[in-house]
């Protein structure tokens, strides 16, 4: 039974702001580019039998910086949660036209609802969990807080729960047989 490393891509200027930053495909900043070197030095030593990455720039450059980018396999499974009419305003600025909203309940308006995004990390869990030896998974905040929940066979709304900064490394493996949470947001 093998580890999954997940690593949440380094800072955008969305990401400062916290705004939601689903599919808009915006580059790291000097800041994040530098994170994200850093990760080589954090990750170095550890063999991965594969390296999957979401399709979007910030999470290929992430793990590109950190030293995997000849190994990357994009991957659609870890593109970040589709926000619809959500993308690019605070969890704030939703409270103000809907102060009820929790994303891991009621999911957005004209994008993806939480049976959608749970439904594509089982995908990838059955894949990842067929795999001989660690995988690395490079994506996104609210993906990589879903793929956690349903690692651990819990209803995908647990990743309301689980914080992940940019930039973190989180693995996710097992206690005797069972799924567990070895490492989260380190």
């Amino acid at each position: 039974m093998a580890d999954v490393w997940l690593v949440r891509h380094a800072e955008t200027e969305w990401s400062v702001a916290r705004k939601h930053t689903g599919r808009t495909d915006l580059p790291l900043t000097e800041r994040g580019r530098t994170a994200a070197t850093a990760l080589r030095e954090r990750l170095a030593g550890h063999e991965f039998t594969r390296v999957f990455a979401s399709p979007l720039r910030r999470a290929r450059d992430t793990a590109t910086l950190a030293g995997f980018g000849e190994r990357i396999e994009t991957r659609d499974e870890l593109l970040e949660w589709d926000y619809g009419e959500y993308e690019g305003i605070t969890t704030k600025e939703i409270h103000g036209r809907r102060p009820d909203w929790f994303l891991w309940h009621h999911g957005a308006p004209g994008g993806e609802s939480p049976d959608d995004v749970r439904a594509r990390c089982d995908r990838l869990i059955a894949e990842l969990v067929e795999v001989q030896g660690d995988v690395l998974c490079v994506a996104h905040g609210h993906i990589l807080r879903a793929l956690g929940a349903r690692w651990l066979q819990r209803p995908l709304d647990l990743g309301g729960q689980l914080p992940l900064e940019t930039g973190s490394v989180s693995v996710l493996g097992f206690e005797r047989s069972q799924r567990a949470l070895e490492r989260w947001n380190g």
